[in-house]
């Protein structure tokens, strides 16, 4: 038998993704000491192959109580033990831009392959390295993929759009979701002058009274995603809508969207907000039967 742990914050997903996969679901109950820590309880008695949903978005809040769960589940029976996180924080920093700087992926990788015996999350920030595998050394890593999702259901929303990727980075979903959907792509150039800072040069393709989709696998300020709207739109771009894995929208980041003119925002449902609109919960499902 195999059990799925969960938080309860994340109890929409976990209820569907174990209704998906016919597994029972046991919530991590929480208690916060006015300190700042947590004192969790598991089931008492847990099968030998447990499997925990976790999202790592906001990872500083999240990685103390993985951190003891993960252990907890261990001394309670769990001989195998996979995380399932929809969106893994700290995986832009793959390399040391400038000396002395704590590669963030790689630490946290590492923690991770101490801690579970495999990691499953949705379109990470992968650039230069090329799978979860090395992220997570020694252990089974995977990385699925909602771009075809995301595609698909621009193409249904916005028969014909041209996709289009933000920035270079972007280029790996917006082409495989274009393939996916069979709709023309193009990519932009993206200079970051800083977090909130940032120029986007668009791509060499006209597009005048068409309909185009942004595509791009994290929504987090919004910067560069306005900035390509906001240009793409000059250009005359008839609609910008805008389809990204994780809705992360910090602070007033959609409202702001929507301000540069971008007229509907979709998501899938890794992260839990009120643009989501396709779910990943399939996809999960047979990666974990697989």
């Amino acid at each position: 038998m195999s059990l799925l742990l969960a938080f309860d914050d994340e109890a929409l997903l976990a209820r569907a993704l174990a209704a998906a996969l016919g597994w029972p679901l046991a919530f991590v109950e929480r208690h916060a000491f006015p300190d700042g820590e947590s004192r969790l309880r598991l089931p008492p008695v847990l099968p030998a192959r447990a499997v925990l949903l976790r999202g790592l978005q906001r990872p500083n809040e999240r990685l103390a109580e993985l951190m003891l769960v993960a252990g907890g589940a261990r001394e309670l029976g769990a001989a195998e033990l996979t995380l399932v996180a929809p969106y893994l924080g700290y995986m832009r920093q793959d390399i040391a831009f400038t000396p002395g700087e704590v590669v963030s992926q790689r630490q946290l990788g590492r923690a991770l392959a101490a801690w579970f015996d495999a990691v499953i999350t949705v379109d990470p920030h992968l650039h230069r390295v090329a799978t979860m595998d090395e992220v997570v050394p020694g252990r089974r890593g995977v990385a699925l993929g909602a771009a075809p999702l995301l595609g698909r259901l621009a193409a249904e929303r916005v028969p014909g759009a041209l996709l289009v990727g933000p920035d270079a980075e972007s280029e790996q979903w917006v082409t495989v979701a274009a393939v996916a959907a069979g709709l023309e792509h193009a990519v932009c150039v993206k200079q970051r002058h800083g977090d909130r800072d940032v120029a986007v040069s668009l791509p060499l393709v006209d597009v005048a009274g068409r309909a185009v989709v942004l595509l791009d696998d994290v929504a987090s300020t919004g910067r560069t995603l306005q900035a390509a709207a906001r240009g793409l739109l000059e250009r005359g771009a008839a609609s910008v809508d805008v389809a990204v894995t994780h809705a992360l929208f910090v602070g007033d980041a959609l409202a702001e969207l929507q301000a540069a003119g971008v007229r509907q925002v979709w998501s899938s449902d890794c992260v839990a907000h009120e643009t989501n609109a396709v779910s990943v919960v399939p996809l999960l499902a047979q990666a974990l039967r697989g």
